[in-house]
C-alpha cells in the first residue's frame, strides 16, 4: 500500500480507526519527505526512531486538533475504501458493546459521585463488583454525547508505539503483577496534585478529584479485559484471573502504567457514551490532562523498559 500527500485514509489510534489525511510521506530510501508541493529534504523534521528505515506518514486526524498530528507507519494506516470503512464500523460497534457498563455506572452515579450512594472505599473493600453488562444506551445516541480530546506528549505517544511493537511484533509481555499498579499510581497522583495545588484547592475541588480518580479506576477495570489487551496478551490475562492469589483483586491492582496509558487513547470514545454535560466534560478534561502530564514527568519510575519473553508453550496457547 502506498499513500501520497493530501490523500484521505483511515488510521489506527488505540483500538479504533479514525478518518485522517496524509500531510507528509517519509521515504527511507531517499531520506526525504514528500508534501503536496513535492519532495523536500528533511530539514528540521524529526522522524521517529522506529520509522527511520520504514515508510512513514505524517497524518492529521479529521476533526482533531493539530496537536494530535503524528508520524505513523504502514501498520497504522489503511486505504479509505468501503471494505475498510466496514472494518472501522465493526471496531466502533465492538467498543460500544463492550463498554456499556461504563455508561451504566456513570448514569447511576448520584450527587455524591458514588454508585448507589456507596463510598469508593466500600465498593472496593466491602465486596467485589459484579462484572455484568447491562444495556442503557442505544449506539445511535453515540454522536449526541460530548467527546473530548487532550494533548499527549510525543514521549507518551512513543511509549504507546513501543508498547504495541513489544507485544504484537516481538511477542513479549508486560510482567505481572506490576509495581506500581494502577491503584497505586492513582493514589500517588492524588497526593502529588493535592500538594501542588494545596493553596487553592477547596473541599469541593478535592471531592471532584476523588470522583475523577474513582471513575478512572472504574473505566480501567471495566475496559481492561475487553478493549485494552492485544490478542497475544489474552492468554496471560486468562492465567491471571484463574490464579487464586489474584481472585480477590481488580485489574487495577494487577496491571500498571502501560495498560493505563492505552486507556487514555480510548477515553474520548468512552466518555462520549456518558451523560455528562459540557461543563462536567471540561472539568474532567482538565484533570485528565494533569494526569497525563504526571505520567510523562514520571515515566522513568512508572513504565518498564524491558518486557519479558514468553515460552514456546505460551506462544502456542496464545495462537490457539
Amino acid at each position: 500500500m502506498s499513500l501520497g500527500p493530501n490523500v484521505k485514509c483511515l488510521a489506527y489510534h488505540g483500538p479504533l480507526l479514525y478518518e485522517a489525511k496524509v500531510l507528509k510521506v517519509y521515504s527511507p530510501k531517499t531520506k526525504k519527505i514528500t508534501t503536496k508541493d513535492g519532495e523536500k529534504p528533511l530539514g528540521n523534521t524529526v522522524i521517529p526512531q522506529q520509522l527511520q528505515n520504514a515508510t512513514g506518514y505524517f497524518i492529521h486526524y479529521k476533526g482533531w486538533k493539530a496537536s494530535w498530528d503524528e508520524w505513523v507507519g504502514d501498520d497504522r494506516v489503511l486505504e479509505l475504501n468501503q471494505e475498510n470503512v466496514q472494518l472501522q464500523k465493526h471496531l466502533k460497534d465492538s467498543v460500544l458493546a463492550s463498554t456499556k457498563a461504563v455508561a451504566n455506572n456513570n448514569d447511576n452515579v448520584k450527587e455524591t459521585g458514588k454508585p448507589d450512594g456507596k463510598s469508593d472505599e466500600t465498593e472496593h473493600k466491602g465486596g467485589r463488583r459484579k462484572r455484568g453488562y447491562e444495556e442503557i444506551e442505544k449506539p445511535e445516541d453515540y454522536h449526541k454525547k460530548p467527546e473530548i480530546y487532550f494533548a499527549m506528549s510525543g514521549t507518551l505517544k512513543a511509549l504507546l508505539v513501543n508498547d504495541w511493537e513489544y507485544v504484537t511484533k516481538n511477542h513479549q509481555l508486560v510482567p505481572l503483577p506490576r509495581t506500581p499498579c494502577v491503584v497505586q499510581i492513582l493514589k500517588d497522583f492524588k497526593n502529588h496534585y493535592t500538594q501542588t495545588n494545596k493553596k487553592k484547592l477547596t473541599s469541593v475541588d478535592k471531592d471532584i478529584l476523588d470522583e475523577v480518580l474513582s471513575g478512572l479506576r472504574l473505566y480501567f477495570d471495566n475496559a481492561l479485559g475487553h478493549i485494552l489487551l492485544y490478542r497475544f496478551e489474552r492468554q496471560q490475562y486468562k492465567e491471571i484471573i484463574h490464579d487464586k492469589q489474584y481472585e480477590d483483586k481488580d485489574p487495577s491492582e494487577i496491571y500498571g502504567a502501560e495498560h493505563l496509558l492505552r486507556l487514555f487513547s480510548c477515553l474520548p470514545g468512552l466518555i462520549a457514551q456518558t451523560s455528562m454535560d459540557q461543563q462536567s466534560t471540561g472539568i474532567l478534561k482538565n484533570h485528565l490532562e494533569a494526569f497525563i502530564e504526571y505520567l510523562a514527568d514520571n515515566k522513568e519510575t512508572l513504565f518498564i523498559e524491558n518486557y519479558e519473553n514468553t515460552s514456546p508453550s505460551y506462544d502456542a496457547m496464545s495462537r490457539a
